[in-house]
């Protein structure tokens, strides 16, 4: 060997050769996923090696082994991955000796900036603190020897091993505590817009724990799919390290597009459906695992004597019989002995449906029996097959689990094949709490506690299953969805007349929540409009049904007591409607006398007056009943300005504005004159904390009429110091002219980022627009607002409509 050659391979040794040479494996763009990660733990290993050597060497230590535990001991290095290491020693050395050897190691892993999960023990203190932290043991699991003796490594695996197999029954519940406490924590990977890789249900942590399963001879996991699961996860970990620089699991939004084009993939819809996927398959194969960990347990907890004196000398699983070809046996469904699946289309179905009803899981051997042997049902399905989907979906919360396991097959899009556009599908909406596809599930459980408000509750359930079929097609969701489930609906074997309905049901799935929060309900154009696209009172009946069910399996912010209010009363007079009663035509109603009299107040002085009133809303459950929001009343002199004023105030104080009304009427005065005062009457409701009292607003009303108060000013310092998701940028404000909104108005329609102060900015927009604001109809779904504004010209006419577009174009570019 030259001296050129050994000084080379000296410097590769050391730190800056290993840095080196990490630098440029992580940077091979043709490298990538698990030859990478094996390349970078051999490279790891190799450097070491060398330096376990030399402190060995210099610390004159024998009988010690560098052992490379959990995710490194796996050869799973990630980009920023820990180092986790274990320094294993027989116990001849002293002390002094074995933390020269361990400064030897683990300066030069510090120097370089690698994080280092590092412990030095005897194999005797490595088992006892394993024995006392599950974690340790979990890591020791994976234990792989690097540098040493490698007997040393080799018995401790050993014993290891061996004791996680004796302490199996009291280990693995405290692993799945453990599991299902992460869980509850971290949320579903699958479902969630930021997942956590690692630690979320359904990430790499529980595919860890899956292992330390199968290593205790229990039960082992279903092995189809889990290892390309685990690849696809460590993949996307390793690309977001990469993109970040950090060792983070978090898949923020800001990310997702580089981590996409790091992979190789066409957008973050599409990584975020592939790490979906993954996770569905890591959880369905936790789900099954522990079900079948705590039956062994079960089992192993009885005695086998007295298991033998209960069976007759012979322990044989219980069989009770659930429907047609299909029995309960030891807590789950399986088929009868005489079932036929290549003979009985139908039976994957009624197997499915006996599980819901019975609220038992879908034994997998069953599942994937009736994935490679079942008969494909006829087109269109039989009387029978309908009936058993109607069952299943009519079944309530167990209905989720049963689906998931006939999708983890393939069974749900071989049954339904349109099924394949919204599986696993994101909703780049923080509003949505699913995926597409369990978002339908959801709703369907949502509806079939409403099955007894309808008198057809099998179209109902079919409707929710498909109202949002049409995402993932081009355009309008509603309008491609109404295709799909007519044609869905025909195969599923509903004749002529009720895929019609299905069909009208999905079109019109947001009609009457859109209507209700933002539009004039007491303009009967309104009301027509809506009673034309449904059509017959049984049909509203089953929307407003679907309205409600869709609604709660959304999120939290997408239905409230007051939301329910709103589309009730629509309900109300749409059905009045059908039945033939024409919808009253508003007259100029009256001040009531609360009205009145702060309208009179405000005539003496010359000044606003308000007050606030709790509304309340139909009765809760227990009888009392739910407010729907405050009332806030304002009288002044008419003047203008008064829209962005008191909009501004209100943004001011922390209120939300769900609906405004603006009335203009005239009152004698004392010389027998009239004089004109605008009436507002507003619902709002405060962000958080306790209302503002009356006074404090009138008191800042006032000065923003009169300039003295900026609000502009103060809303740009509010606004300014609003959260933002970084990265993140809204897209632009919309703002359109409904057409045919009403006969009474015009309806100018805002879409834009929910932000403090928005209303009064647009506020500002229609009065400099010189139109009279009628009313405005607030609507808000996470970050996005949608309201809905009734103005007329000066004559109190709707606007031509060159002049309305030309309105909505000054409010779009004053909002953007």
């Amino acid at each position: 060997m030259t001296s050129t050659e050994t000084t080379t391979e000296s410097e590769d040794s050391g730190p800056s050769g290993y840095a080196a040479a990490r630098l440029r494996l992580l940077q091979e763009k043709a490298q990538s996923g698990p030859p990478r990660r094996a390349a970078l733990a051999r490279l790891t290993d190799d450097w070491l090696t060398g330096l376990f050597t030399a402190a060995a060497e210099h610390a004159g230590v024998r009988g010690a082994a560098l052992v490379a535990v959990g995710g490194y001991g796996r050869g799973e290095l990630s980009p920023r991955s820990d180092l986790d290491l274990l320094l294993l020693h027989d116990g001849s050395a002293d002390a002094g000796a074995l933390a020269a050897l361990a400064d030897g190691i683990w300066y030069p892993v510090w120097d370089l900036g690698l994080a280092l999960d590092h412990s030095v023990r005897t194999p005797g203190e490595a088992r006892r603190t394993a024995g006392e932290d599950l974690k340790v043991q979990l890591g020791l699991l994976d234990a792989r020897p690097v540098a040493g003796d490698l007997g040393l490594v080799a018995g401790l695996r050993t014993a290891i091993l061996a004791d996680w197999r004796n302490q199996a029954p009291k280990r693995l519940p405290a692993l799945d505590e453990l599991c299902r406490e992460r869980a509850e924590r971290m949320g579903e990977l699958q479902f969630l817009l930021e997942p956590d890789l690692k630690e979320a249900r359904g990430g790499l942590r529980d595919a860890t724990a899956l292992r330390a399963v199968a290593a205790s001879w229990v039960a082992d996991a279903p092995r189809e799919g889990l290892t390309e699961a685990r690849r696809t996860l460590l993949d996307a970990r390793d690309a977001l390290h990469l993109t970040t620089g950090r060792a983070t699991d978090r898949l923020a939004l800001q990310e997702q597009d580089q981590v996409a084009e790091a992979l190789g993939l066409l957008d973050a819809d599409v990584l975020l459906r592939q790490v979906y996927e993954a996770a569905r398959t890591v959880s369905y194969a936790t789900d099954v695992t522990w079900r079948e960990v705590n039956r062994v347990l079960r089992a192993r907890s009885v005695r086998p004597r007295l298991r033998a004196m209960l069976s007759g000398g012979k322990a044989v699983p219980e069989r009770t019989p659930l429907a047609d070809g299909v029995v309960e046996a030891d807590g789950e469904v399986v088929l009868a002995r005489a079932a036929r699946p290549e003979k009985d289309p139908v039976l994957t179905l009624r197997a499915a449906a006996a599980a819901a009803e019975s609220g038992l899981p879908l034994s997998r051997h069953l599942v994937r029996h009736l994935a490679t042997a079942a008969r494909p049902l006829p087109v269109p399905w039989p009387a029978e097959a309908r009936e058993e989907l109607i069952t299943l979906l009519g079944a309530g919360e167990s209905t989720v689990g049963v689906w998931e396991a006939l999708e983890s097959e393939g069974i749900i899009t071989r049954l339904l094949p349109d099924w394949e556009r919204v599986h696993c599908r994101p909703q780049r909406n923080p509003v949505h709490t699913w995926t597409v596809d369990r978002h339908l599930v959801e709703t369907a459980v949502r509806a079939a506690s409403l099955t007894r408000r309808v008198h057809r509750p099998d179209l109902l359930l079919i409707a929710a299953l498909l109202h949002d079929i049409g995402k993932g097609w081009p355009g309008d969701h509603s309008a491609a969805g109404e295709v799909i489930a007519r044609d869905m609906a025909a195969r599923i074997g509903f004749d002529k007349h009720d895929v019609g309905i299905v069909a009208t049901l999905v079109r019109h799935h947001l009609l009457l929540v859109e209507t209700a929060t933002r539009r004039d309900l007491d303009d009967p154009a309104t009301v027509r409009s809506v009673a034309t696209a449904v059509g017959s009172a049984s049909t509203l009946e089953l929307l407003h049904a679907l309205t409600e069910a869709d609604a709660l399996a959304t999120g939290p912010a997408a239905w409230s007591t007051w939301r329910a209010s709103l589309v009730a009363d629509l309900v109300k007079r749409v059905a009045a409607v059908l039945a033939g009663e024409a919808p009253q035509e508003p007259e100029p109603a009256a001040p009531g006398a609360e009205q009145e009299r702060l309208a009179i107040e405000a005539l003496r002085t010359g000044e606003p007056v308000l007050a606030l009133h709790t509304q309340p809303g139909p009765p809760a459950d227990d009888g009392e009943p739910e407010p729907v929001g405050v009332e806030l009343l304002i009288a002044l002199p008419d003047r203008p300005g008064v829209l962005p004023a008191a909009a501004g105030v209100l943004a001011l104080h922390r209120l939300t504005v769900r609906a405004a009304e603006l009335r203009a009427v005239e009152l004698p005065t004392e010389v027998g004159d009239s004089a004109d005062l605008l009436l507002l009457s507003w619902r709002v409701a405060a962000e958080y904390g306790s209302l503002p009292q009356a006074a404090r607003l009138r008191a800042d009303l006032v000065r923003a009429l009169d300039g003295s108060l900026d609000i502009r000013a103060r809303l740009a310092e509010r606004e300014a110091a609003y959260p933002r998701r970084r990265g993140v940028k809204a897209p632009p404000p919309r703002v359109t002219v409904a057409a045919a909104g009403s006969r009474l108005a015009t309806v100018i329609e805002v879409r834009a980022q929910d932000a403090p102060g928005l209303l009064h900015r647009i506020g500002r927009a229609l009065e400099q627009s010189a139109v009279r604001v009628r009313s405005a109809h607030v609507s808000t779904l996470g970050a996005n607002a949608v309201d809905a504004f009734y103005v007329t010209g000066a004559d109190g006419e709707p606007l031509p409509e060159v002049r309305a577009a030309e309105v909505a174009k000054e409010v779009e570019k004053a909002l953007g």
